[in-house]
């Protein structure tokens, strides 16, 4: 089939969404597909932009493409799903958080001013309508088909995306630092694990990535007098990480109701075990506490708990993840082509 995979673009910017279409787009032309990303420029702020951003999707003709048919597509998050085909597949990253379960957290720009709630209310009806034209919703994890039932009335099938280096995971020892990976910013709450850190008394954490936060994660560090068991990696290529993944002792992913967690499928998938919070969102369709990791409540006693365990007991990280590995050996790229294009 000729397939086009849908996905909005913030310029310079990159993250799980842009990976897992460039990962969809590959696995398809694996599969014997042909395949090709769409991706448009999207902007928030001011607000309508948010729908000249939608009406641009809408008004793609998407059917054809240099008297190419084409057979599909499959829209990923918003607003590339407001894109019109005969036979639209919706594989939801996400929505536009904001204006749905972030509403009244610092995380929101929206207000309850009338004007807020007027395009609170029409980015509603927007998605219900572009997302009810599906032929098919799948959703990348449990707890975005939930907010999708909460808000819009729809369902969709979770189908979990695998990491962009699944398959090349692997275990070694279990070292002496909790690792956390990915963008340093605040809904992510690297804070907290170096807030728990310094009520331990050993082990050390290593973080990989860059972000808005680094610059306020250093200086807290400093402030914590954490600066000999805090070493901040900045971007590291994918040698290292699969190698920072083997040797952790434990893996810490606690961001606030994320969507997935690639990074939690990632450490269960080297066989670390996750320190994770309960109010993590997909994370906990992965981790269950003393099963696969430790889940605790946003507590910092709890958090520092948890790190004591894993520097504590080598032996049990071993068995937690390999628990944990378990539970992840058959996401895979096959089982979603198969889904996206049956």
């Amino acid at each position: 089939m000729n397939i086009l995979v849908c996905s909005a673009q913030v310029p310079f910017a990159r993250g799980g969404a842009e990976m897992l279409a460039e990962g969809l787009c590959d696995a398809l032309k694996t599969r014997g597909h042909r395949a090709e990303i769409v991706a448009l420029p999207f902007q928030w702020l001011p607000h309508a932009e948010l729908f000249k951003s939608a009406l641009a999707w809408r008004l793609l003709d998407l059917k054809m493409a240099n008297g190419v048919k084409i057979d599909r597509i499959i829209a990923t998050k918003f607003p590339s799903y407001a894109a019109q085909h005969p036979h639209k597949i919706v594989w939801l990253v996400h929505q536009y958080r904001q204006a749905y379960d972030w509403y009244g957290t610092p995380l929101s720009e929206f207000t309850a001013s009338p004007d807020d709630q007027k395009t609170r209310q029409q980015i509603f009806e927007l998605d219900t309508r572009a997302l009810s034209e599906a032929h098919a919703r799948f959703a990348i994890s449990k707890n975005v088909a939930a907010r999708l039932k909460r808000f819009n009335a729809l369902d969709a099938t979770p189908l979990y995306p695998p990491p962009r280096l699944a398959g090349k995971f692997y275990a070694g020892e279990y070292g002496d630092y909790v690792l956390y990976v990915g963008r340093l910013d605040r809904t992510k709450r690297i804070d907290v694990l170096l807030r728990a850190l310094a009520k331990t008394k050993r082990g050390r954490v290593l973080i990989a990535g860059t972000g808005a936060e680094e610059k306020n994660l250093q200086r807290l560090a400093h402030s914590l007098n954490l600066a000999s068991r805090v070493e901040f990696l900045g971007f590291v290529d994918d040698a290292r990480v699969l190698e920072l993944y083997a040797n952790a002792r434990a893996v810490f992913y606690a961001p606030i109701d994320e969507d997935y967690g690639f990074v939690a499928v990632e450490a269960l998938m080297a066989a670390r075990p996750v320190i994770t919070t309960d109010d993590a969102g997909g994370i906990l369709e992965f981790v269950e506490n003393e099963k696969d990791g430790w889940v605790t409540r946003v507590e910092l006693d709890e958090t520092a708990r948890a790190l004591a365990y894993a520097f504590e007991d080598a032996a049990q990280c071993r068995v937690l993840g390999e628990r944990g590995r378990e539970r992840v050996r058959d996401i895979s790229w096959n089982t979603v082509v198969e889904q996206l294009t049956q």
